[in-house]
């Protein structure tokens, strides 16, 4: 896989080195179980794979190559580079304003914008409507375009369904950005509609047998579909893509539930005439984070620590994974750690919260850890090297890596 140019206060001395050691053992990834990191008092469980994908990279290396070319022009990005406050932080502060929020309001008018400066469509991509703005502007949207290569592979598949005269169902959050682009490209060629979870798809399989009206389904799911959908007609055939940051196996779960609707309906024997098969839209990045958090859960720990922006949807889904089996503290930093309380985010009441006295009292105290795509592994870094100051006793990390080599 390509090398990218990462600036260096994103890369790392310790999970740099641990993650070199886990692809020396096992180059093919058949092996999720975490690395076990134990320094006397306290004993880390990592996971096996965390951190910044292929298309992170890919978006960093882009931004800020663009940055060192062009000291003297505008930059600005559509929205977030990437959901992480820090990263987003540093281009702010290096002179990138952001013409968008995550959901698509203006902060800057787009008359501002002229065809001398530069625009940077972020790793979620962008619609087309915005595409078509920026050509009419003068702006090249291809030498600064950092779409992440997994993005346009969903893209094209669902664009190949529509060939076929099959309607796109997206697994997505229909606010997010990457939702929004790939709504915006499959509206193109395909009627289209957005389903947020297993209950919004079990919904839609219900107007299939006639359980709820038309005019119910279109008031349920309004605004997740594309203009003129007619349920009647549209959803004899049709193929589900996803958001690459969804649970994969909720897209598998959701995949499945209309595939069996459509066997009820048409029968087994006329299946591939009403449903298509792309389970080939999920990301590799967002699947390996997934099983290796799977892996996770089934070891001991006291409590786990997921690291990564509030926004970021790949993250929070790791949090949702691990809520299950421990008490989870979802962390942006190092800096929300202190001896005696942690403040984490609560993805029920979508703001931060206080917790004290977090840390058990007891010999050796173990911690699961992990991040999102769009996590540095230098914030790692300081994550564990903040958490192993609270113990007098604890081995240095190079003791430590050394014994693992």
């Amino acid at each position: 896989m390509k090398k990218f140019d990462i600036p260096l206060q994103y890369k790392s001395s310790i999970i740099s080195r641990l993650k070199e050691m886990r692809r020396n053992d096992d180059p093919r990834k058949k092996n999720f179980s975490p690395t076990r990191l134990s320094f006397g008092p306290v004993e880390f469980l990592v996971s096996r794979h965390f951190g910044f994908c292929y298309g992170v990279e890919n978006a960093i290396e882009i931004a800020y190559k663009t940055l060192n070319e062009n000291p003297e022009k505008r930059i600005f990005l559509l929205s977030e580079m990437i959901h992480n406050p820090a990263v987003n932080k540093d281009l702010i502060d290096r002179g990138i304003r952001f013409i968008m929020d995550n959901y698509g309001n203006q902060y800057i008018d787009w008359d501002e914008i002229t065809k001398d400066d530069i625009v940077i469509i972020p790793a979620f991509g962008t619609t087309i409507e915005i595409e078509k703005l920026l050509k009419e502007k003068g702006i090249d949207k291809l030498k600064y375009n950092t779409t992440c290569p997994f993005v346009e592979k969903v893209w094209n598949r669902a664009e190949a369904l529509s060939k076929k005269d099959f309607t796109i169902v997206i697994h997505g959050k229909h606010k997010h950005e990457e939702t929004r682009a790939t709504f915006s490209h499959s509206a193109q060629n395909s009627p289209s509609i957005i389903v947020k979870d297993i209950e919004e798809a079990d919904y839609l399989s219900k107007f299939m047998f006639c359980e709820i009206t038309k005019e119910e389904f279109l008031q349920f799911f309004d605004n997740k579909y594309t203009v003129g959908f007619d349920p009647h007609k549209d959803l004899q055939r049709i193929g589900v893509v996803n958001q690459t940051t969804m649970l994969a196996t909720e897209t598998e779960e959701i995949s499945e539930l209309l595939r069996q609707a459509m066997i009820s309906k048409y029968g087994e024997v006329n299946l591939k005439d009403h449903f298509a098969d792309t389970r080939d839209t999920l990301c590799y990045a967002t699947n390996d984070n997934q099983s290796a958090t799977d892996s996770l859960i089934e070891y001991q720990a006291d409590f786990a620590i997921v690291v990564g922006g509030y926004n970021s949807s790949n993250t929070s889904h790791l949090v949702e994974l691990l809520e299950e089996r421990f008490k989870t503290y979802f962390i942006s930093d190092a800096d929300k750690i202190e001896k005696d309380k942690i403040m984490h985010f609560d993805m029920a009441i979508k703001s931060e919260v206080e917790t004290v006295d977090y840390l058990p009292n007891k010999n050796k105290v173990v911690i699961a850890i992990t991040s999102g795509a769009s996590c540095p592994d230098s914030i790692i870094d300081q994550v564990l090297m903040k958490l192993l100051s609270f113990y007098d006793t604890a081995l240095t990390p190079a003791e430590v890596l050394d014994k693992l080599t």
